[in-house]
């Protein structure tokens, strides 16, 4: 068996491919195929060495590609290759990199016969808004990521519905946090053990997330353990999911932030200091209008349908914070 791991230097890629190694037997051949290399600019920090038994090839999804392989009947995709940082990037960017790459992954599949693809997505083409937002929900994206996924979850779909045999998971993961994220979660640790942190406007914002090991886990249960012909979207998150105020108190609990008070800052205000800020560097540090905005709107996103489902959470969000932590040498969350 092969595992094809379309932008496996990444985040979650590199979860994906530690998980892979506890389970893959004696023939099995795991392919990291990303544009960067661990150790790179541009990949997970303090990744730096490649490992073991894996197979890294500098590869680009925004053009045609081919690879020297020996394809098996039971090879999988992970299609984890994006751009996705907002913001952070031109409009164009997504467009080329989250839909051209759809369309070439989806080529090579077709080309080497096969069958079981996984597509990671984004809560982002539900388009931000205080409703509950469920698989079925029509999609409103409003930001060019958004859009960008949306379209490539059609072309994954596209490819799924030629055959009757295909399988494909398409996964809406909410905030995927854990060791090596240097994103949202991490800033806010940060942001509170510094005394930076502060609740824009409210403390019941809903912000739906999952554990990064909890994410792979499932990919794992869904792709590798079971077989689920035709197509799926599941969003991968805790349920219900929990408030801003629920995931601050758990983390402070869970570290060494117990005891850190954090205060509350107008709405209005805030937004106002981020457009004047934001231009001038703000970014850096979070004080830009569209993290801003982010911060003070809900990702009021369902798991019912993963609930529902034979899984098993690993970890409960206390439990994934006290995990990141020990990973971290107790050290900080990074």
């Amino acid at each position: 068996m092969n595992y094809l791991i379309f932008g496996g230097s990444g985040f979650i890629g590199t979860h994906l491919i530690h998980e892979l190694k506890n389970i893959k037997g004696v023939d099995d051949k795991i392919y990291d195929l990303d544009i960067v290399m661990p150790g790179e600019e541009g990949v997970v920090p303090g990744i730096v060495e490649k490992n073991d038994g894996v197979e890294y090839i500098r590869l680009d999804v925004r053009k045609p590609f081919d690879l020297e392989f020996t394809p098996t009947g039971s090879d999988i995709i992970f299609n984890l290759a994006a751009v996705h940082r907002t913001p952070g990037h031109e409009d164009h960017e997504y467009f080329e990199t989250n839909i051209r790459g759809a369309e070439n992954v989806v080529a090579f599949a077709e080309k080497y016969g096969i069958k079981k693809i996984l597509f990671t997505s984004s809560i982002a083409p539900y388009g931000a808004a205080e409703e509950l937002k469920a698989e079925d929900t029509l999609p409103t994206p409003n930001t060019p990521y958004g859009i960008s996924k949306l379209v490539a979850e059609k072309i994954h779909i596209g490819w799924c519905d030629k055959e009757s045999d295909h399988e494909l998971t398409i996964v809406r993961p909410g905030i995927v946090y854990g060791k090596g994220e240097h994103g949202n979660m991490t800033r806010l640790y940060k942001g509170i053990k510094g005394h930076y942190y502060f609740y824009a406007g409210r403390k019941d914002t809903i912000k739906a997330c999952v554990y990064v090991k909890e994410l792979v886990q499932f990919i794992k249960y869904r792709m590798i353990d079971n077989s689920f012909p035709g197509y799926d979207i599941i969003n991968c998150t805790f349920e219900p999911a929990y408030t801003i105020e629920e995931i601050c108190e758990a983390m402070k609990a869970s570290t060494d932030l117990q005891g850190r008070k954090i205060p509350m800052i107008n709405g209005k205000l805030l937004m106002g200091v981020a457009k004047v800020v934001g231009p001038l560097g703000g970014k850096k540090v979070g004080i830009h209008p569209d993290r801003v905005k982010k911060l003070m709107v809900s990702t009021n996103i369902s798991g019912v349908k993963l609930s529902n489902t034979d899984y098993k959470f690993h970890y409960t969000l206390e439990e994934s914070f006290k995990d990141w932590f020990e990973d971290c040498g107790r050290e900080g969350l990074y």
